[in-house]
């Protein structure tokens, strides 16, 4: 299973991250296959996580969603976790 990480889906939420996000250095997104599927751990500055979750969870459901899609265009799946370092 080396396939390519789907760039697409990475490239996606790293530049919605940094929009969003007041300290857009901070940002860290490690990818990591597992059974097929790829897990973007993603953490942010402890200041910024509430920007990334969004009011009721509706941001990082929403940028889940939009990753989902961009690794489903590539023939893979893709899931967001969000913390902080």
């Amino acid at each position: 299973m080396n396939e390519p990480i789907p760039s697409a889906a990475r490239e996606l939420l790293v530049l919605f991250l940094t929009r969003i996000v007041d300290h857009p250095d901070d940002v860290r997104v490690v990818e990591q296959e597992r059974s097929g599927v790829v897990i973007f751990r993603v953490s942010v500055h402890p200041r910024d996580i509430g920007k990334v979750v969004g009011r009721g969870g509706r941001v990082v459901k929403a940028i889940r969603n939009l990753v989902r899609v961009a690794a489903s265009c590539e023939g893979r799946r893709a899931m967001v976790e969000v913390g902080t370092p």
